[in-house]
């Protein structure tokens, strides 16, 4: 199955949508070099070496993302035919505003019913990358606007429910649980939710350093599953830098 991405779709993106982390980046390179070279003494050594962590950094955060998002097959997502049977059950694709997986959910389960929410709202969500990324690339036919405290869908009527990079926008702690219970309370009993984030973890602030801290740690996804309701039947890395949970409702919805 194609993944509908065009070459370095992904680490293209990034650059264009947080171009201005990067214009900073390479503006105080500048500096700090011209400094360096203006200043022929220890300061020189510090300004030279401060030019180079800045560069490494950056450049390692770039060529991590490019493996993740363009290299790893990440968006072909091989393991769910393990998890969501092919055809046949009503299929919920929950972003933040910005949207690269329903059309290849529709591709990969074409006889399943495809219902596309965005919980973007520009005031909680103030990202001005997401901003960008909306510019330029349209919603999915048919999205439907929501909030992360009401999901215009029935009870238990959703079979499976994706959040792939997207639950982590939701940085009000009661908000993000307020926002599980509402996922509890429309998937069906015997359904699934799957949450594909970056974790807050060794590999991570290897790769992207204080970044890192946009997202959240294994420990405090589980704690907020738990007190939604539900139970992680599977957990997995897709890459040393994803990792996704499988979660299955936990008794009933209150």
């Amino acid at each position: 199955m194609a993944t509908l991405r065009k070459p370095f779709q992904g680490v293209t993106n990034i650059v264009r949508f947080n171009w201005h982390f990067y214009v900073l980046a390479l503006a105080t390179v500048g500096v700090l070099f011209f400094l360096g070279f203006f200043f022929q003494n220890s300061f020189a050594w510090m300004a030279f070496a401060i030019a180079i962590v800045i560069a490494v950094v950056t450049l390692v955060s770039l060529s991590v993302s490019c493996y993740i998002y363009d290299f790893s097959g990440l968006y072909y997502f091989k393991w769910m035919n393990e998890f969501i049977p092919a055809e046949g059950n009503s299929i919920v694709n929950i972003h933040a505003g910005f949207d690269e997986t329903s059309e290849i959910l529709h591709q990969k389960f074409p006889q399943s019913k495809l219902t596309v929410l965005d919980f973007y709202n520009p005031e909680k969500h103030p990202e001005v990358s997401i901003k960008r990324a909306r510019k330029d690339y349209p919603p999915y036919p048919g999205t439907q606007q929501i909030t992360t405290t009401t999901i215009p869908l029935e009870d238990q009527s959703a079979y499976s429910v994706f959040l792939i990079f997207a639950a982590h926008e939701i940085r009000d702690p009661k908000e993000r649980e307020l926002f599980f219970k509402e996922l509890r309370r429309i998937v069906s009993i015997n359904g699934k939710v799957v949450v594909t984030e970056h974790l807050r973890d060794v590999p991570n602030f290897m790769a992207y350093t204080v970044g890192f801290f946009h997202f959240y740690s294994k420990a405090s996804w589980k704690k907020l599953f738990k007190t939604s309701g539900f139970r992680v039947s599977s957990q997995f890395k897709c890459t040393p830098f994803i990792s996704t949970f499988i979660l299955e409702p936990n008794g009933t919805s209150s």
